[in-house]
């Protein structure tokens, strides 16, 4: 039997993409789908897409990144505190210096990581090992691909940080553990029993796994706050604090029945849910609240979604063109060349996304980029 698919799109999807959702569909025990606008191609199952099980747990419709997710502050000054060309280069120099790309020196694994993550109990000694290693070194940091740190002037002309990171190595691990022990569904896709000891493990896991996600973002979001309250004298609003994770999968109740809803590449949407739905490193991301829409699962998109592979984008995109698009925004020109992959022409439209999904969210604020601190 299949599972009925809702859906808000931009345009038809790709022969690929369509093929990835029927293959979700009709997988063991899956109750619904919804895809949402930003939906893309994938491996195993797409991102942007929301699943209802009664019992399994896909670990591929979470995804590796577990916990992979946004956090938004205010601070307290105007975004033209980075208008000049000096003031940009000293706050990406402390960037570079305070958020490292991929690891901290090896001297930081001597130190522990925050209360409820260094101790609490993981379900197989390769992943104890894991968090005393790469746990360690990569906390505090922002990885590669479409991860950032990015300043931002909203339409009262505010400045406002937004961090989009994950869990980085552990959430891979994590998956790639359980999908050891996984059953192979018709489908081709593993799955977990929800009730049975494998099902619990990976549960507890991933829990942490989301925990360390967003402690992660938070620690970012602090030291990047320490180093603007140095340089531009100016303090973040911790009222103001947003935070969301849009690669999950969480214990729900929807049309009155209780399931396992996977969330890959989106984020709750709950009537009055905080969410931030990032554009591209050359266009516009939105703070929004959501509506609480049953058809969707109560979930939104979790950005504009790739329309190019990056493979794609390196061999399409321009560095001229690039180059006109980010026009305006402040980063490090030396990655030029790298970063063509991360071009807005990469992504949807994310005026688009937006109003194809106007049901499912409500715009709260709209920001523009000013900095992109970014990894290659």
């Amino acid at each position: 039997m299949t599972a009925p698919l809702e859906s808000w799109l931009t345009e038809p999807v790709s022969a690929d993409v369509a093929k990835s959702l029927d293959r979700l569909r009709s997988a063991g025990d899956v109750v619904r789908v919804a895809a949402m606008p930003d939906v893309h191609l994938a491996e195993d199952v797409c991102v942007g897409v929301v699943v209802a099980t009664r019992r399994r747990i896909y670990p591929a419709a979470v995804g590796g990144d577990i916990g992979c997710g946004m956090a938004a502050i205010r601070f307290g000054c105007g975004a033209d505190v980075l208008a000049s060309e000096t003031t940009a280069a000293r706050v990406l120099s402390a960037l570079f210096r305070d958020v490292p790309v991929l690891t901290h020196p090896r001297s930081s694994m001597d130190l522990p990581l925050p209360s409820g993550l260094e101790d609490a109990p993981l379900s197989a000694p390769s992943l104890e090992k894991r968090r005393s290693r790469e746990g360690r070194l990569e906390f505090g940091t922002v990885g590669r691909g479409n991860h950032f740190v990015e300043f931002q002037e909203d339409d009262e002309g505010a400045l406002w940080l937004m961090v989009h990171t994950g869990s980085r190595a552990m959430g891979g691990a994590v998956r790639d553990h359980h999908l050891h022990s996984a059953q192979i569904d018709a489908s081709g896709l593993a799955f977990l029993d929800a009730d049975d000891e494998s099902g619990r493990a990976y549960f507890a896991d991933h829990d942490w796994a989301l925990r360390y996600a967003d402690a992660n973002r938070r620690a970012i979001v602090a030291r990047v706050s320490a180093s603007v309250g140095r340089l531009v004298g100016a303090e973040a609003d911790a009222d103001s604090l947003i935070a969301c994770s849009h690669n999950h999968v969480r214990r729900e109740t929807h049309g009155g029945e209780t399931c396992w809803v996977h969330r890959k590449g989106a984020i709750c949407a709950d009537d009055g849910d905080a969410g931030i739905i990032p554009g591209s490193m050359g266009t516009a991301s939105f703070h929004t609240l959501g509506r609480g829409c049953a058809e969707s699962l109560r979930s939104s998109s979790h950005g504009a979604g790739r329309v190019m592979s990056r493979s794609e984008a390196r061999r399409r995109i321009r560095l001229r063109d690039f180059e006109r698009d980010v026009e305006g925004v402040w980063f490090d020109r030396r990655l030029s060349r790298r970063l063509v992959e991360e071009a807005p022409a990469a992504y949807r439209d994310i005026g688009r996304v937006m109003r194809a999904q106007r049901d499912l969210t409500r715009v709260v604020r709209r920001l523009r980029p000013v900095l992109v601190y970014k990894g290659t």
